[in-house]
């Protein structure tokens, strides 16, 4: 699995911890074990005019998602699809404003990292396929992001996660 982290920004985000969640990630959705991800660390106006250009909104976002091959989670009696899956852009800036308002409405101990974590979990799964445009949609994918980042702090804690 290529994941290669571009940072553009003189962020504080762990390169290295971003590639072992994509392959964590990756792995637990059965995504091809060669396949390509991008995740790239950009500033504010960067990801500002990246979200006018590719989406056509104005302003800052926290992360943008462009999948390639719209490649999906693999399941258990099919084989994954060899392909690029595609890049990801992730302004630290606002995860580290977001991560600072959650903490002042009372969830104690949060920080940057675990934005950043959330932010790429929520981008990887934007390429494979999820959205949140309607309520089921929205159950799917947070459902399937919170099951992730509990399985990752868990891994991370040394717990054995099935």
């Amino acid at each position: 699995m290529s994941i290669e982290v571009l940072e553009e920004s003189q962020s504080e985000v762990d390169a290295r911890r971003l590639v072992r969640l994509g392959r964590f990630v990756l792995d637990r959705l059965r995504v091809h074990p060669q396949a390509e991800l991008c995740i790239m660390l950009v500033d504010e106006e960067t990801i500002a005019e990246l979200n006018e250009k590719w989406m056509g909104s104005t302003g800052v976002t926290d992360v943008l998602a462009w999948p390639m091959d719209e490649l999906r989670p693999g399941h258990v009696n099919d084989e994954p699809v060899e392909g690029v899956l595609g890049d990801l852009a992730l302004c630290a800036s606002v995860a580290q404003r977001q991560a600072d308002e959650a903490r002042e409405k009372g969830q104690t101990g949060y920080s940057l990292t675990d934005e950043v974590d959330l932010l790429t979990v929520h981008g990887i799964l934007h390429l494979l396929g999820y959205d949140h445009a309607d309520s089921e949609e929205h159950a799917e994918m947070f459902g399937l992001q919170a099951r992730l980042l509990a399985e990752w702090q868990g891994v991370l804690s040394g717990a054995s996660v099935e």
